[in-house]
């Protein structure tokens, strides 16, 4: 499978350009859209998912037109957004069923089978029964995937999925998604970075409705070998620091701050070599665009 979007852009009615001039190319896996809270990710996941439509720009997955063609897309389509409503007096089963139907899985057989692969899937047999009131914040969001795997979706979408998970289910959250990456595209949108580490193989940083980086996640990663530097200093004296160099991540520790400075050569002696992780390289870029203040034409690796 292939997702190719080309020159994507979207202006609200109040003048706001929420996407401009999008380009990106998915392939097979885990792919991670990446970048803060109100940078455009829902935006262009609705878009994906044929649920909005763009001012100008093309988004082809396999041959299939999405803009145009939706019906088609959403046939091989899964879904799940960021909020998204339940039937409380429903079971999971029900509404999976009633679900099905709507994606146009009409032999009663044929559901009930796929039905019971897939609350199998995401662990959900047990709770089958249960109405869907009573499902706690993890339960919810295993059967948000459940919902989304209806119909052997060639294309999965997740929009900000572990947000108020707990560590157990997060990391059973992650251990389901990497499960269905292997034959299929399934895009992580989030602004959490080490979900997009820990899961994906190729990852793009959103920011102000622009593309800022794309490329493989283990590449990007090396972008600030040999120029990351870091430092405990105390709290007091982080401000002095701030405006001496450039500090583009800190992080308590044990009540005084550690500093990452990116710079070509160390600091000075008192700094020490740090191996760059991608939460670095994520917080470099969206620091750079803002003291840039102006469209760069995003950056590859």
């Amino acid at each position: 499978m292939e997702l190719k979007i080309q020159g994507l852009s979207k202006t609200y009615r109040n003048g706001v350009q929420v996407l401009k001039n999008v380009d990106l190319e998915i392939s097979n896996g885990m792919f991670g859209l990446l970048g803060p809270n109100g940078a455009g990710k829902s935006t262009l996941m609705r878009t994906i998912a044929s649920l909005q439509d763009a001012d100008k720009g093309s988004i082809q997955l396999n041959g299939l037109n999405v803009l145009k063609d939706k019906h088609k897309i959403r046939r091989i389509l899964g879904y799940l957004p960021q909020e998204f409503g339940l039937y409380p007096e429903m079971t999971a089963e029900q509404m999976l069923n009633q679900i099905a139907v709507l994606k146009g899985i009409l032999n009663k057989k044929h559901r009930r089978e796929s039905i019971e692969i897939i609350l199998e899937q995401t662990n959900l047999a047990d709770l089958k029964k249960r109405k869907l009131g009573g499902f706690s914040g993890g339960m919810k969001q295993r059967f948000g995937i459940a919902q989304a795997l209806i119909g052997s979706p060639r294309l999965i979408i997740v929009d900000e999925p572990t947000a108020g998970l707990d560590p157990e289910e997060r990391n059973r959250f992650h251990n389901l998604l990497s499960s269905l990456s292997e034959d299929i595209i399934v895009i992580l949108s989030t602004h959490i970075v080490d979900d997009v580490q820990q899961l994906c193989s190729q990852l793009a940083v959103i920011h102000s409705g622009e593309i800022l980086l794309t490329g493989r996640t283990d590449e990007i990663m090396k972008m600030l070998q040999g120029r990351l530097w870091e430092k405990v200093v105390l709290k007091n004296e982080l401000a002095e620091y701030d405006d001496k160099y450039n500090i583009i991540f800190t992080r308590l520790f044990t009540g005084s701050v550690i500093i990452h400075v990116l710079n070509d050569h160390r600091p000075d002696d008192s700094f020490s070599p740090a191996e760059p992780d991608l939460e670095d390289v994520y917080f470099s870029v969206i620091q750079s665009r803002a003291i840039e203040g102006q469209k760069t034409g995003g950056i590859h690796v």
